[in-house]
């Protein structure tokens, strides 16, 4: 699909929605609400920062105020430190209901010394079960770093630090349902899911560790929504060859997410064949941009 075709595309969505132009970003008192936790969530540093907390009562969680149709979301987190084995920090963009839309950063603890697994997956119709996890290249918990989603009608893009590591393309041609018309509100949670998270259960959370802590900055979004209309900087990124790297990638940005499939992908959907022994999802053939 062209860049005009795509920018037609947004148009449309733009006016079918009665949208007007707005820009956005920082905030988080005026960005987000706490929503569940009690006192394990806080907004600090005049709303330039936010923290999520987990003990062994509860966990605790939080949602944009706005809901968002297509865009760039960043975000910054430094993750739980130390043994964080059993915890799994989720952040994502979701709307609601039986056949909601979905696409999902899981972070998921590991004792102390090993590394996070970062969990990825799509949902289009209540569908998900499209995942794929990778080994980072550095520690998540000394620093804060930047975990974003592009989100087109043509694609969605998964970056960490600007690294693109997955692509999901839209393969509605294919009979695969996509993403693009449910608006859908970003959430974090931090949350014990000690069954399943390390080891597929194997390693319990350490709750003489609690509370565990992880930390959110650096909040921006280039997008539409549902009640502002399109950021400009959303808008530009269809035109300006400087801005269109960040939503689209170049020679260099494939060679980057080839390059991170191929030395920290430890789980892609799209070849295990213990299950989908009769072959793999048809969007398994379009793994390219």
């Amino acid at each position: 699909m062209g860049r005009n075709s795509s920018l037609a595309i947004v148009v449309a969505t733009v006016l079918l929605m009665s949208m007007v132009g707005s820009a956005y970003s920082g905030n988080f008192f005026n960005e987000f609400d706490l929503t569940w936790g009690d006192h394990r969530g806080k907004i600090f540093n005049g709303g330039n920062m936010l923290s999520l907390s987990l003990d062994r009562v509860s966990g605790s969680g939080f949602k944009s105020k706005k809901e968002y149709l297509f865009g760039r979301i960043d975000m910054q987190l430094k993750l739980v430190a130390g043994n964080s084995a059993g915890t799994v920090t989720a952040y994502y963009l979701s709307s609601q209901g039986a056949t909601h839309d979905e696409i999902d950063f899981e972070f998921l603890g590991n004792e102390t010394g090993k590394p996070y697994v970062l969990h990825t997956n799509v949902f289009a119709q209540g569908k998900g079960n499209r995942e794929q996890q990778f080994y980072l290249w550095f520690d998540p918990t000394k620093n804060f770093h930047t975990y974003s989603i592009v989100w087109r009608p043509q694609h969605i893009i998964f970056l960490v630090d600007n690294l693109p590591i997955r692509v999901f393309n839209n393969a509605e041609k294919l009979g695969v349902p996509f993403p693009k018309s449910q608006p859908m509100r970003i959430y974090s949670s931090l949350w014990n899911a000690d069954d399943w998270a390390t080891r597929g259960g194997l390693v319990k959370t350490d709750w003489s560790k609690a509370p565990f802590t992880a930390y959110y900055r650096g909040f921006n979004a280039a997008a539409c929504t549902v009640s502002s209309g399109c950021d400009p900087k959303f808008k530009r990124s269809f035109g300006d060859g400087k801005l269109q790297v960040a939503n689209e990638l170049n020679a260099y940005g494939r060679r980057r997410l080839r390059w991170v499939q191929k030395y920290f992908m430890i789980y892609n959907y799209c070849s295990d064949l213990k299950r989908f022994p009769r072959g793999f999802p048809p969007e398994c053939k379009r793994s390219r941009v």
